[in-house]
């Protein structure tokens, strides 16, 4: 949960609130600006702004697609083709916090926005196959959906059609990189997280030993 919601959950942006006022001695609240969330079932690297300023500008480089982002996904089914391009046109019913990925726009969805990812197989242990995507588009559940929609559903995730939930609410889908010119010193910036562990990641991320 990276934002408080209407569960009352103890979001993650309060723990890094918490975190800079102990470790920069700040005194009263402290100024955190959320830039991007991920799904709350969803793990992987999240940036936060310590500044407004720095707020601003991290939310141009999201707004004009300058920030590289780079998932892994683990399913039950491998894609045809193994590496391609999806390109699905996605509405989403806020009422009951679900997408629907079209193959093309129709009349009855007319709210529905083009949405582009690329994906390929980067190993398969037994049925379980992990895939890397690169959303090219922000859509609200972009990657769950539309890799729902070719047969392939993230395991765990059982709003967009795998037969069971995981144990602990989460689903396999990780946000394992995001890199940005850094808008102030024009460096390159690269930040990656290792999946949580938990038995299919561990074995996955085994295999890179």
């Amino acid at each position: 949960l990276v934002q408080g919601d209407q569960t009352g959950d103890k979001p993650l942006s309060d723990y890094v609130k918490e975190y800079i006022k102990d470790r920069y001695k700040k005194p009263g609240d402290v100024f955190l600006g959320v830039i991007h969330r991920l799904d709350r079932p969803v793990s992987g690297v999240v940036v936060f702004a310590r500044t407004s300023k720095g707020l601003e500008r991290m939310n141009r480089l999201f707004h004009d697609r300058k920030v590289h982002k780079t998932y892994w996904a683990i399913t039950a089914a491998r894609p045809e083709p193994l590496e391609g391009e999806l390109v699905h046109y996605i509405s989403k019913d806020s009422t009951r916090n679900v997408a629907k990925a079209l193959d093309r726009p129709s009349n009855r969805y007319p709210d529905a926005k083009r949405s582009e990812l690329t994906y390929k197989m980067l190993a398969a242990i037994g049925t379980n196959v992990l895939l890397q995507v690169e959303p090219r588009t922000g859509r609200p559940h972009q990657i769950r959906v539309q890799l729902s929609r070719i047969g392939c559903p993230v395991r765990g995730d059982v709003k967009y059609g795998f037969e069971h939930p995981n144990h602990d609410g989460s689903i396999h889908l990780h946000c394992r990189e995001l890199a940005f010119e850094h808008p102030v010193k024009k460096e390159p910036v690269v930040i990656t997280a290792d999946p949580p562990h938990e038995q299919l990641w561990d074995l996955f991320m085994h295999l890179w030993e």
